[in-house]
């Protein structure tokens, strides 16, 4: 049962990364257009943790009652 698991689980993967570098009608792929998004999410990223590092920084917590 364990040599069935195996080959199903590895016919997943390689049909997953088969289907995710196949070129479409333009030539590129899903992973050519993840890799140019990957930047402005990056970006996206920072600006988010930095405006929840400002919102946190200034928020006391000492006026919070247990």
């Amino acid at each position: 049962m364990g040599l069935l698991k195996t080959a199903l689980i590895g016919a997943a993967v390689y049909g997953a990364i088969k289907y995710i570098t196949k070129k479409d009608h333009t030539g590129r792929s899903i992973v050519d257009d993840l890799q140019d998004k990957a930047p402005e999410w990056v970006d996206k990223a920072k600006k988010f943790r930095d405006d929840l590092d400002a919102k946190y920084q200034n928020t006391s917590y000492s006026d919070i009652k247990p």
